[in-house]
């Protein structure tokens, strides 16, 4: 392998490959992942790898499997899925680690059908919660699929939510934004501690509800996301863990790409593409 353009760490059954020159010379592709996956493959035989965490200039990837699977093109998830997964699944992970969901609660979930938001609806329905997730018409026969209980959002929100829930919901995750996400968590949640929004925004701190990621004075979880990286990956190759892409563009469409995503109405993971 070549030691001027990757890093290997083997950690937990976790293999991480960091480009050490991030430029668009490096950006990950399907071939490049395939060469890389191979070279670790022959590097690492002797070791039990069950995922392989791609980093560099195209953006973060994860691979579940065994190494010898992924070198022979048997990864259980595409490249633009393998794409798509991690940074949604992190997020999602931690949110609901944050307000603490457990099995036999009821967490509502706004923006449901984007990326962050299906994740966090499998990820707490397989771990027995039930779940009620905010979404437009067209999109609440998806949550049906992955075991959720779609609502519509929009003026009445909290009613219909309360209709469903007439005693309130233990926790809520915002992966939307907005005053109406907001309003709705703190009129339902008895706890502001267990509300929790990935988008960051001064009413959101002044709120005193959590917020996590990568903006000033967020929590950006890091040692609760890393830990989730290898159980998010098994649980791909096990079959119980669905990535959704909406659309994937090529990096020459990036501003297409933005605009879609600014629209607030697709539904899973938008992946650029070398």
């Amino acid at each position: 392998m070549n030691n001027e353009m990757v890093l290997q760490k083997l950690e937990s059954g976790l293999l991480t490959i960091t480009m050490n020159r991030p430029d668009r010379r490096n950006a990950l592709n399907p071939d490049m992942t395939r060469g890389l996956v191979e070279a670790a493959w022959r590097a690492t035989e002797d070791h039990e790898v069950r995922a392989v965490l791609l980093k560099g200039a195209g953006g973060t990837f994860c691979v579940g499997g065994d190494v010898k699977s992924m070198a022979e093109g048997r990864a259980p998830l595409s490249f633009e899925e393998a794409s798509g997964m991690m940074l949604t699944g992190v997020t999602a992970a931690h949110a609901l680690t944050v307000v603490g969901v457990r099995g036999g609660e009821t967490v509502l979930i706004h923006g449901a059908t984007g990326g962050v938001g299906l994740m966090a609806v499998q990820l707490a329905v397989a771990d027995g919660a039930r779940v009620i997730g905010t979404a437009s018409q067209s999109g609440q026969e998806l949550l049906r699929e992955f075991g959720a209980e779609p609502v519509l959002y929009g003026a009445g929100l909290e009613e219909r939510v309360r209709a469903l829930a007439p005693g309130g919901v233990d926790a809520a995750v915002d992966c939307a934004g907005g005053d109406e996400a907001l309003d709705t968590s703190l009129a339902l949640v008895a706890s502001r501690g267990e509300i929790v929004t990935v988008v960051a925004s001064r009413r959101a701190f002044e709120s005193g509800i959590k917020v996590i990621g990568a903006a000033p004075g967020a929590d950006p979880g890091t040692e609760i996301r890393a830990a989730a990286r290898l159980s998010l990956a098994r649980l791909a190759e096990a079959g119980k863990l669905r990535v959704v892409v909406a659309a994937a563009y090529p990096l020459a469409e990036t501003a297409a790409a933005h605009r879609a995503l600014a629209t607030g109405h697709t539904r899973g993971k938008i992946v650029l593409v070398p």
